[in-house]
């Protein structure tokens, strides 16, 4: 079966589509990098809907998400801006963990896996 990379780099690739599956990296909020959590999720969701219409998906096919915050209690915050954006009866699999950030600045990280 095939493997296809997109936005590739020397460390790792944004975007592995094999079969009819799709998975996204951690991805961050580099434009809102030190902003607030609920404009850098903003900015997360936005890319991972940009990610997966590139490769022919789209949020209501997620399948499981990963939400790194660096502090757990920003938690309700960053749930303001995913229950709005999520589909109604679509919802994925989902985990939440604090985790200390590749910088600072970075207060949330989400990667996801999706159905093509």
């Amino acid at each position: 079966m095939k493997v296809e990379r997109h936005h590739t780099g020397p460390r790792m690739s944004q975007i592995v589509v094999h079969g009819d599956t799709v998975y996204l990296a951690g991805i961050v909020a580099n434009a809102s990098k030190g902003k607030s959590v609920t404009e850098q999720t903003r900015e997360i969701l936005a890319t991972i809907d940009t990610y997966l219409a590139q490769v022919g998906s789209n949020k209501s096919k997620i399948i499981s998400a990963t939400i790194y915050l660096a502090d757990m209690g920003t938690f309700a915050e960053m749930n303001a801006v995913w229950d709005t954006w999520i589909v109604p009866g679509e919802t994925p699999v989902r985990a939440t963990v604090e985790a200390k950030l590749a910088a600072p600045d970075y207060l949330v990280e989400i990667m996801v896996t999706a159905a093509k």
